[in-house]
């Protein structure tokens, strides 16, 4: 008895930093108990793969799913710093866990939208300001590898504040956003993973190659 005490022991002071059981995260999330067990798997592996010590840290995370580690883009810095609930600079499983539900197909259209307010909401003021808007669109594009006039980009950030901006004030409020998205439910479209239905071999890419190629939206 003292042998297994011990190894069950030593099994769990090697768990990765913020590890949660399975069950506990697949309650509280749109996971399976499945799917959380391989995204441990999953976190095991990013979480050593620059820095040696079972956290994910920025450069990790944006290797995994972005396919770069140049930290240079503000969308891949964003995703990051929502995924990072502590606020610590890096990521635990816990908050990988709970932050990467909210991609999960299945997970509801109020926290992608409720999410995606705060990814563009780049000052933390709780309203989505023209600037922002267009730095996270050239963001979005460079992320996907597209490009875009300076006159598109300006038509495109236009277009979204002639319908979202109701009240006429130069900025979006959540409220605002939540209608915005009711009319337009492709402006979720980059917040479902579909790969997170079935994660069980390699990780999901955020890259959104060619996206504006169907954005009059096919549905899934």
């Amino acid at each position: 008895m003292g042998c297994a005490s011990s190894s069950s022991s030593s099994k769990r002071a090697k768990r990765a930093p913020g590890y949660e059981e399975p069950a506990v995260l697949a309650a509280q999330t749109a996971f399976t108990v499945n799917e959380v067990e391989a995204l441990y798997e999953l976190y095991k592996k990013l979480s050593v793969s620059i820095v040696k010590d079972g956290l994910i840290h920025k450069e990790e995370f944006q290797l995994a799913l972005f396919r770069t580690s140049k930290g240079a883009n503000l969308f891949a810095d964003r995703v990051f710093d929502l995924f990072d609930l502590k606020r610590n600079g890096v990521i635990e499983f816990g908050e990988f866990v709970r932050s990467l539900s909210i991609f999960h197909p299945k997970a509801s259209v109020a926290d992608k939208t409720k999410f995606a307010f705060r990814l563009y909401d780049l000052r933390g003021t709780g309203f989505v300001e023209k600037e922002e808007l267009r730095e996270m669109v050239v963001a979005l594009l460079d992320e996907s590898d597209l490009c875009l006039s300076d006159s598109a980009v300006e038509e495109i950030v236009d277009n979204t504040f002639r319908q979202a901006d109701s009240n006429g004030d130069g900025r979006i409020d959540p409220k605002e956003w939540e209608e915005f998205v009711k009319k337009n439910p492709t402006s979720l479209k980059n917040m479902s993973l579909p790969y997170l239905q079935d994660i069980t071999t390699a990780f999901p890419s955020f890259v959104m190659h060619s996206e504006v190629e169907d954005y009059g939206g096919k549905n899934k």
